[in-house]
């Protein structure tokens, strides 16, 4: 079949192609037809490589001359420098790099790389076991058109090994002027002038980004923002913690710092993770009208309802809200929020225990455009159904795709199957940890049709029996330490035909007849966890490698043991058994 045939030009399906979700879905439509298959090589732009694909890797880049970002998992160091040196003889229009997790950085594949046209505009080293002053150095003299850099939480800065310090931030500073965004976050042993440099010699700086930075203080910050009043993003944590005054700790927000912020007159994000504002601080914003479209308060503390209040209705833009552990918080506060919440469109009030499903039904009635609520470790479901029933008035929300009600030890099969009412068009619904959810589950799947993923591990009492319909959105299921056996994989093998992705890790009632259904049934099937699975024996693996093409991922039983080189022929195959 060619494209020609289906009576659609090629732009068209260019369209369609890139209209597609993931790359997943890409590769489904690959194999219609050799036309097809070439357009989406083309169009992919992101490729992840691992130690398997290594000795794939020249196919590889050939095979998708369009890719501008590349992510590569820990490598060995000589492996690393191979791949770089693959890379940069590539004619692959590379942007953005990720090397988070590695070991340390590759010298001389950066300074290959650093050959390389077009620049890279984009680098992620984030989680290094080791970072140094002069691999930042090495950094900046490599890829000078940076715009995009992220050196956050090396493992080595509790070392003596040369972490980090104000020297090796200041060479960054004067020799990537283009910067428009720093991640420095768990670098211990930076200080105030590091940041200075960075506001005072990157003119496009536009997002700062220090979390557990704890040497940094409130003065310094408020230095340096003063030099660069242009930023729109400004992420810290830990403000105003630790400040002594007689025998007790006060935390405190200091002026200097209140003044400084809201002299940053066009400031989008604000993210103050678990320090210690206070009320002064939220009203001078308001007062300011900060155009604040994302603010995070999560683990915050010396601030009240009053302060919240008072920012919030004087953010009319406001999307992204975080306020995670908020004590004071409660149903009738969250309903009075509301009414300055029109444009929001994530909400996180996980750890409010307060906070009921009426607090839910107000954030549905209330905000047509939220996309994403979050209220895990809450009291949702405490509030007898009936009741809460009379106060939905019988809302519906079609615009929330995705609820996270983990860890809600109330939440049981009535309020879950309400809330599948109220949320028709949930594609994303996490219910982990919710002990006393059973059989509700089955009616949220017959009532939201465009489910994709589920989570639904550590919950003991659900099996899915009850299945009697076909699932077919349904891509991700997670059910691991769960109370599923071989006859809830038997249901699930005939109505979810179409997953991706099946946990069943540490299923202890799991046998090698219910994972032999899934795999026969499920034909698009990628990736299954059998970790601690010990009623699975180890022959199925090789039986599922070779009984189904699509299965790229196997994490084994335990009773598994493969040599090296039954891994390598099941690689050969297309699967990567772990």
């Amino acid at each position: 079949m060619s494209c020609s045939d289906l009576g659609l030009p090629e732009e068209c399906w260019e369209l369609i192609l890139k209209s597609l979700k993931s790359d997943e879905h890409m590769e489904a439509l690959s194999l219609a037809s050799k036309r097809l298959l070439s357009l989406t090589n083309r169009l992919r732009s992101s490729l992840t490589l691992s130690p398997q694909t290594l000795p794939h890797l020249p196919s590889l880049l050939r095979r998708f001359p369009s890719l501008t970002s590349l992510r590569l998992t820990p490598l060995p160091h000589a492996h690393l420098h191979a791949l770089l040196l693959h890379v940069s003889r590539s004619a692959l229009p590379l942007r953005s790099l990720h090397l988070s997790g590695h070991h340390t950085i590759p010298s001389n594949g950066f300074r290959l790389l650093s050959l390389k046209t077009p620049p890279l505009k984009s680098l992620t080293c984030s989680h290094m076991a080791s970072l140094s002053n002069s691999d930042l150095t090495l950094i900046a003299h490599c890829f000078p058109f940076l715009e995009h850099l992220d050196l956050s939480f090396p493992q080595n800065t509790h070392g003596s090994d040369n972490p980090v310090s104000d020297s090796g931030v200041q060479a960054i500073s004067l020799n990537l002027s283009n910067l428009r965004t720093v991640n420095l976050s768990g670098n211990f042993f930076i200080h105030d002038p590091s940041i200075l440099s960075l506001c005072r010699n990157c003119e496009f700086l536009e997002e700062l980004v220090i979390f557990e930075c704890h040497f940094i203080t409130q003065r310094g910050i408020a230095s340096a923002i003063r030099e660069r009043p242009c930023l729109n993003s400004l992420c810290v944590s830990n403000i105003g913690c630790g400040t002594k005054k007689g025998d007790f700790f006060r935390p405190h927000v200091t002026s200097d710092f209140i003044e400084a912020l809201v002299g940053l007159k066009g400031l989008t994000c604000l993210d103050l993770s678990c320090s210690s504002i206070s009320d002064e601080l939220l009203c001078c914003v308001a007062e300011e009208g900060i155009p604040l479209k994302k603010l995070v308060l999560q683990g915050c503390c010396n601030y009240s309802f009053v302060g919240v209040l008072c920012l919030l209705s004087s953010c009319p833009f406001l999307e992204h809200l975080d306020l995670r552990n908020a004590e004071f918080l409660c149903d009738q506060r969250v309903e009075e929020l509301c009414a300055f919440l029109g444009n929001l469109v994530y909400v996180d009030v996980s750890g409010c225990r307060m906070v009921t499903d009426s607090a839910l039904l107000a954030l549905a009635r209330n905000c047509p455009v939220l996309e994403e609520i979050r209220m895990g470790a809450t009291d949702v479901g405490k509030r007898k159904v009936d009741d809460v029933a009379l106060v939905s008035g019988g809302v519906v929300n079609c615009h929330v795709k995705s609820l996270y009600l983990g860890n809600n030890s109330w939440l049981r099969d009535e309020s879950v199957e309400m809330f599948a009412s109220v949320f028709p068009s949930l594609e994303v619904l996490d219910l982990s940890s919710c002990f006393v959810v059973y059989e509700g589950v089955v009616e949220v799947l017959r009532r939201c049709c465009e489910v994709r993923l589920l989570n639904l591990a550590f919950c003991s009492g659900v099996k899915l029996t009850g299945l009697s319909f076909e699932v077919p959105k349904l891509e991700e299921l997670n059910l691991s330490r769960s109370g599923v056996h071989d006859e809830a994989l038997s249901v699930i093998s005939k109505c979810c035909r179409w997953l991706l992705r099946l946990d069943l890790e540490n299923c202890s009632r799991v046998t090698a007849k219910g994972v032999r259904q899934v795999v026969e049934n499920c034909t698009q099937l990628r990736e299954i966890n059998l970790l601690s699975c010990y009623g699975v024996e180890a022959s199925v693996v090789a039986w599922m490698v070779f009984s189904r093409p699509s299965l790229r991922r196997i994490m084994a039983p335990p009773s598994s043991d493969l040599s090296e080189g039954q891994r390598e022929l099941f690689l050969r195959h297309g699967c990567l058994v772990c």
